[in-house]
């Protein structure tokens, strides 16, 4: 049996909802009823919210992804799996990030994991496209695909300055810069307003 991208994308979007869940289960409800009680959970809300958000990208851009997609080959299928594995653990990183402080490991390692999930993206991307062939809407929407590029350079630069000496803030203000840039999706992989999907 052949699977198909309607498969492919429910499957993904179920490991997209279970992560999140797992994520605002890591929320611990703090020991008080006012806002004053709340203050020590601000780092771990924030970590959560861009984290919420990375994957709230994810899931848009695949979708579009997949929708562009002409068809689904093996290598697609492992291609999707070894992105699902590194966004898998961003709720493990958004944790350690946010418990600790912000502390210089775990901002280097949640950008690790950012970097790395943005490199899978990136080969699914790929692959798409080479299953589809030379005339593939992915390739051309794509390009050379500057602004993924621009992001796998710019993790490249958060991870080693979170090591710095009070840098830690320079690289979460990067991890943001590159959601913002992220936001809005692809509409280049959009399809036309008279395409029924």
């Amino acid at each position: 049996m052949i699977m198909t991208k309607a498969r492919l994308e429910a499957f993904s979007d179920g490991v997209l909802a279970i992560l999140i869940t797992i994520m605002v289960l890591e929320l611990k409800v703090p020991h008080g009823t006012d806002l004053q009680a709340l203050a020590p959970l601000r780092g771990i809300f924030a970590s959560y919210v861009l984290s919420f958000v990375y994957l709230g990208i994810y899931w848009n851009n695949h979708h579009h992804l997949l929708h562009a997609a002409g068809r689904v080959t093996a290598g697609v299928l492992w291609a999707n799996l070894h992105l699902l594995f590194w966004l898998s653990l961003i709720p493990f990183t958004t944790a350690w990030m946010g418990e600790n402080g912000y502390a210089h490991l775990p901002v280097a390692c949640y950008g690790v994991d950012l970097f790395l999930s943005g490199v899978a993206y990136m080969i699914l991307q790929n692959t798409i496209a080479a299953a589809d062939g030379p005339d593939s809407r992915i390739r051309k929407a794509v390009g050379r695909d500057l602004k993924g590029k621009l992001s796998a350079g710019l993790y490249a630069v958060a991870i080693p300055l979170a090591f710095l000496r009070r840098c830690t803030w320079v690289s979460e203000a990067i991890y943001v810069v590159v959601a913002l840039m992220w936001l809005v999706p692809d509409r280049r992989l959009e399809p036309p307003p008279d395409a029924h999907v």
